[in-house]
């Protein structure tokens, strides 16, 4: 089985006075992750990920691998982790308190086509002072917040009346399915029905992560 490169994506804060606040976010962005298989090692100047991920069932299966030297020490006892059905999600605590950012995630300089910035969690140096960032799981569950009665329609709950569409409290008793029985033969009116003139399929782009790479060689 070829061993792969996962996804790492980071982002950082600094602080020389707060510690909590001195630190970089580290996901490996590898959905599925069989967590029987994860050996993951973190030390003060390095970090050391295996696993499987998918499903040797369906053929999905798949080995990643990395290790990676930390441009600074961290302290690993003041670490965490936490593991999604998306990714492994590691908050770092880096050792030396300065304000300075590091300046790449790497102790060697050299492009690694499978580390990238973390855009959802990233801020730049001079601009700290906002909340604390999220975990993808948190994203998720932020921007479902708000929909569960969908404002101004009282959760729905109003509409308790239509039940089979037959009476529609308000309209008299009118017989519905009559009326759009009617309707469907007016000009213009051809898809009131639903008459399956619409195209099948859907073309909106897929929400899932971004594409695994493998890591090009260091030159």
């Amino acid at each position: 089985m070829t061993t792969l490169h996962p996804e790492v994506l980071w982002a950082q804060r600094s602080s020389e006075s707060d510690e909590a606040k001195n630190i970089v976010y580290l996901t490996i962005n590898l959905p599925d992750i069989q967590e029987s298989t994860l050996d993951y090692a973190l030390e003060p100047t390095k970090i050391s990920f295996k696993a499987k991920s998918g499903n040797a069932n369906t053929g999905s299966e798949k080995e990643y691998a990395f290790q990676l030297e930390f441009f600074s020490e961290i302290v690993p006892e003041k670490s965490s982790k936490k593991l999604t059905t998306r990714s492994l999600y590691l908050v770092l605590r880096k050792k030396e308190q300065q304000a300075e950012f590091w300046p790449r995630l790497s102790k060697e300089k050299v492009k690694n086509a499978y580390i990238k910035t973390d855009f959802s969690k990233w801020v730049d140096e001079d601009e700290q002072d906002g909340p604390e960032a999220k975990d993808d799981e948190e994203l998720d569950a932020a921007g479902m917040g708000g929909m569960g009665g969908m404002p101004g329609m009282g959760g729905m709950g109003g509409m308790g009346g239509m039940g089979g569409m037959g009476g529609m409290g308000g309209m008299g008793g009118m017989d519905f399915e009559k009326m759009m029985a009617e309707m469907g033969g007016m000009p213009g009116m051809d898809g009131v029905s639903g008459s399956g003139d619409e195209p099948d399929g859907d073309d909106s782009d897929d929400d899932g992560p971004p594409p695994l790479e493998d890591a090009e060689p260091a030159k």
